[in-house]
């Protein structure tokens, strides 16, 4: 079991070190994320007298679209490289590639989204930062990181990834980011919590099942 955490540990921190050195991720994702939110900004400036009513719509699309960006880089360098091979035939279980793969896509979306809640706070004048949304955010996050890795990694031999990936992945997602939203909504008008358990025990389950069926089908999906 130590061998297994440990095979996790040096993918995620491999794609780390990979990505302080070159930050070709997080670069792409944080522009797209700043530019969405500056349109999104001038574009219900005078037609929205309550900007808190699309605030989180907003907040998860732009979300979305950005984690979309890093979790179709995921797999292209080591596929470009011709290490995927190397990395897939290496004696260890392929769910711990996918552990730490999963695991570094799920860094990098919240350090975007760390980035971005200030943003937001900014343009639209809506306090985001309390305790019960940055626990919805991050539920939200796994979920979106455990299904994105494991079609990232289904879309990455085939010549039309960027395009595939959002077409396989946001139907599936889709629960999470209503359940995110709904919540969300929620929140900003006043709810507590304790209103929204049965959004939260959504976002809990497919996050779960996410996983569940990633670990059980890595294996397939990165054959070729």
């Amino acid at each position: 079991m130590s061998r297994y955490f440990h095979v996790i540990a040096a993918v995620l921190w491999k794609d780390v070190r990979t990505e302080l050195r070159t930050k070709e991720v997080f670069t792409s994702m944080v522009v797209f994320a700043a530019l969405a939110l500056l349109i999104f900004n001038f574009a219900f400036e005078l037609r929205i007298p309550n900007k808190s009513l699309v605030v989180p719509g907003i907040l998860w699309v732009t979300v979305a679209f950005a984690g979309v960006l890093g979790l179709g880089r995921a797999f292209i360098a080591e596929k470009d490289k011709g290490s995927l091979a190397g990395l897939l035939l290496a004696p260890v279980d392929r769910s711990a590639v996918y552990f730490g793969k999963m695991l570094a896509n799920l860094i990098f979306i919240l350090v975007v989204e760390i980035l971005i809640l200030p943003l937001i706070t900014v343009f639209f004048n809506v306090p985001l930062i309390t305790l019960p949304l940055l626990l919805i955010l991050l539920l939200g996050t796994i979920g979106f990181a455990a299904v994105g890795t494991i079609f990232s990694a289904l879309a990455v031999n085939t010549r039309a990834r960027e395009v595939l990936l959002p077409v396989l992945l946001f139907p599936v997602l889709l629960p999470v980011l209503v359940a995110g939203i709904r919540t969300t909504i929620g929140l900003l008008e006043g709810d507590p919590l304790s209103d929204h358990l049965n959004w939260l025990q959504l976002i809990a389950f497919f996050d779960l099942l996410y996983l569940v069926v990633a670990f059980l089908t890595f294996d397939y999906v990165v054959e070729e």
